[in-house]
C-alpha cells in the first residue's frame, strides 16, 4: 500500500514539474514574440517621414503618423484589438500597455544619448528615432507559476 501512495505522490510531483516546464517554455515564446513586435513597431514608427520638412532638407519623423504606425504594428503582430486589448484569436489575455513612446526629433544634436531612468534604458541615436517601451503580461497556462510581466524595449532610427 505504501508503494502505491508513493507512486501516486511521485506522479503528482512529476506532473507539477512538467506543467511548470511547459509554462516556462510558453512564456519564453511569448516574450520573444512580444520583443519582435515591439522592435517592428518602433522601426515602423521611425520610418514615418515628415515630407514637408524633408522637402526643406531636414530629415524628421511625423509624430502623428509614427504613433499610429506603432499602434498598428503592435496590434497586428500581437493579434490585438485597435485599443491594444486582447482579441478573441490572440494568445494574450491582458491589454498591452505602451509605457513610453518617445520620438527623438531633429531638434536634438546628434549623436544623441537617450536615457530613461525609470525603465533603465539607454540608447544612442545618430539621427532622429523612436523609443518604444511596452508592458506585456504573460497569460499563464497553469497556476503553478507566479504572474510573469515584462517591460519590452525597442528603438529605431529614421532611415532616409
Amino acid at each position: 500500500m505504501h508503494k502505491l501512495v508513493f507512486v501516486v505522490l511521485m506522479l503528482i510531483v512529476w506532473w507539477t514539474l512538467h506543467a511548470i516546464q511547459v509554462d516556462e517554455e510558453l512564456a519564453l515564446s511569448v516574450v520573444h514574440e512580444g520583443k519582435r513586435a515591439v522592435d517592428r513597431a518602433a522601426h515602423a514608427a521611425a520610418q514615418q517621414i515628415d515630407e514637408a520638412k524633408l522637402e526643406a532638407g531636414v530629415p524628421a519623423i511625423d509624430r502623428d503618423k509614427a504613433i499610429a504606425s506603432a499602434a498598428l504594428y503592435l496590434k497586428e503582430n500581437l493579434r490585438l484589438e485597435a485599443d491594444l486589448s486582447p482579441s478573441e484569436d490572440g494568445y494574450l489575455r491582458e491589454p498591452v500597455e505602451v509605457k513610453v513612446l518617445d520620438i527623438v526629433d531633429e531638434t536634438q544634436a546628434f549623436p544623441y544619448r537617450y536615457r530613461n531612468d525609470e525603465y533603465d534604458y539607454e540608447v544612442t541615436f545618430r539621427r532622429p528615432g523612436v523609443v518604444l517601451i511596452a508592458h506585456i503580461v504573460y497569460p499563464r497556462v497553469f497556476a503553478a507559476l507566479p504572474p510573469i510581466e515584462w517591460e519590452l524595449k525597442g528603438a529605431a532610427e529614421l532611415v532616409y
